[in-house]
C-alpha cells in the first residue's frame, strides 16, 4: 500500500468506507467519481467523460462489492452487459450521495513527494504583510 510522508499507510480507504456505510445508513445512494485516466482503472470506455467516469456503488447496482485498501472490485451492468469492475484506491476523488451531494473529495497529491523545504538557490520572495501601527 503506498505511504503518505508520515510513513502512514493511507487513510482513504478507511474514509471511503465509513462515507460509503454512512450514505448507505441515511437510504441514499453511494457514487464515486473515479479518475479513468490513472493507471490500472478498469471500467467500460463508453462510461468516461472528460477522463472522468461517475459509479453507482450502491449494493443493487453492484454485485460482489469489495472495498479493499488498495483496490475497488464489483461486478455492473452496463446497457445490459455484465462487466467487471476494477479502481485502484488512489484513483478515486470522491464519493457522494446522489440525491444530495453530501460526501467528501480526497486529495490528490497523496503520492508526490512533499514540497522541498528551503535550499532554494531563489532569493526569499517579499512578504506582501506589513507593520500597521
Amino acid at each position: 500500500m503506498s505511504s503518505t510522508p508520515e510513513g502512514m499507510t493511507s487513510n482513504r480507504p478507511y474514509l471511503l468506507r465509513a462515507l460509503y456505510e454512512w450514505i448507505n445508513d441515511n437510504g441514499l445512494t453511494p457514487h464515486v467519481l473515479i479518475d479513468a485516466e490513472s493507471e490500472g482503472v478498469d471500467v467500460p470506455d463508453h462510461t468516461i467523460q472528460k477522463g472522468k467516469v461517475v459509479l453507482n456503488i450502491a449494493a443493487g447496482a453492484t454485485e460482489n462489492l469489495q472495498l479493499e485498501n488498495e483496490t475497488i472490485f464489483f461486478k455492473a451492468r452496463f446497457s445490459g452487459n455484465p462487466y467487471n469492475i476494477v479502481v485502484p484506491m488512489a484513483a478515486v476523488i470522491a464519493i457522494y450521495a446522489r440525491e444530495n451531494g453530501q460526501g467528501m473529495m480526497f486529495a490528490q497529491e497523496e503520492d508526490s513527494p512533499p514540497p522541498p523545504v528551503g535550499g532554494s538557490d531563489d532569493p526569499p520572495s517579499r512578504s506582501h504583510l506589513k507593520v500597521v501601527k
